[in-house]
Order: structure tokens, then sequence, then C-alpha cells
């Protein structure tokens, strides 16, 4: 008779268990589900360093003022730490002539910036605990385009070139689907001036370093 009583505990306990392990298995899903997004989007607003277009006689120079930018990225996420990044941006700002020793000089034209492009980023996997879960680097490589407006007075002309781009930044995780993101990108493309202003010069090949801060949402 104990031992029916034993091996009937001991059948109500294996039943317990298997009944258990699924449940605790369905209660551990939701919680890696909810790590995994599918797609991002992060609004953002940054200030942009625009390099020399045209270099001129005795040390001149043509560039567009450093200016604010805004812009927003659309990523898609194909794996843990790959995904993929479309990006738009627009800045505008005055004309400026460099002169040796005063500097620059704005003179009164304006530039219209519009950026567009698209990347792989490749993210870092971060296996520390506590805090530094919430922080992953990130690095960005892609290609694209600027096209560049120019007016001065009623002289207007533009010119959409390729560019190439290589950016780094990191992601701080502030709360479900939510964080900041910063980061720094530089765009390498050119102005084509001789094609677009009948000007005797090619434009330079710039760098165009931009640095930002945006609201990253993630689904």
């Amino acid at each position: 008779m104990h031992r029916s009583i034993v091996n009937a505990r001991s059948v109500a306990v294996l039943a317990l268990a298997l009944v258990a392990a699924p449940l605790g298995a369905q209660q551990r899903q939701p919680a890696a589900a909810q790590k995994a997004t599918v797609f991002d989007v992060t609004p953002y607003a940054g200030y942009m360093h625009f390099g020399d277009i045209i270099n001129g006689p005795l040390g001149t120079s043509l560039k567009s003022a450093n200016a604010p930018v805004v812009g927003a990225q659309l990523g898609l996420s194909m794996g843990p730490n790959v995904g993929l990044v479309g990006n738009v941006a627009y800045g505008s700002s005055n004309l400026q002539v460099g002169v040796p020793i005063l500097g620059g000089v704005n003179i009164g034209g304006t530039s219209k910036h519009v950026i567009y492009d698209a990347d792989v980023e490749l993210r870092m996997p971060m296996q520390s605990a506590g805090a530094a879960q919430q922080f992953t680097p990130f690095a960005q490589l892609g290609v694209g385009a600027i096209t560049t407006k120019f007016q001065e007075s009623v002289v207007k002309t533009s010119s959409t070139s390729f560019a190439g781009n290589l950016g780094a930044g990191v992601d701080v995780t502030v709360g479900r689907g939510f964080g900041v993101r910063a980061m720094v990108k530089d765009y390498v493309g050119r102005f084509d001036a001789l094609d677009n202003t009948g000007l005797p010069v090619k434009g330079n090949t710039t760098n165009n370093i931009a640095g930002s801060v945006g609201l990253r949402l993630s689904f």
C-alpha cells in the first residue's frame, strides 16, 4: 500500500513536470520575441561639414557653409547583427568663398543638398551584463547620391552626383521599442561644375561629414 502511494506521488510529480515544462517555454518565448525586431525608423537632426567644391587661384575656394541637416533612416533586420538601411537627408546653407587669412566669406547665394543612400549595417553583439547591454555599436557602408542646387541671384544650377558613404555610431536602449542613435557619417562625392555651370574647372571630390542624434523606434 505504501509503495502504491509513493508510485502515485511519483507519477503526479512527473506529470506536473511535463505540464510545467511547455508552460515555462511559452512564457520565455514572448520575452525572446520582444527583443527581435523586424524594422526600425530613426528620424534625426545634426550638423554637416561640407568640403570645398572648387579650388580657385591664390588659395581661394568655393563651398557650402557648414549647416544643420535633418533626415530619417529606415532599417530592415536581416539577422541578429546584420541589416539594410535606407537614408534620406536634407540641408540648406549659404554659398561661401574661402579667402586666405579672412577664412570663409558668405557671398549671398544659397545651396541646398538632398542626400539619399542605401547601406549595409553591421551591429556588434554585446555580451556584457547589466547596463552595458543597453549600448550597441554599429557601422554602415553604402552608396547613393547627392543632389546639389545652387542659386545666386537669377542664376540657378543643380547636379546629382554619385556618393559613397561610411559611418559609425552607437544605439542606446532607453525603453521597450525605442532608444537613441548617435552617428557620424562621411559622404564622399563630387559636384560636376563643368557640366552644370560651364566653368572651365572640375569640382573636387569632397568629404562631407555629418554628426547626428535621433530617436530610434523599433517594431
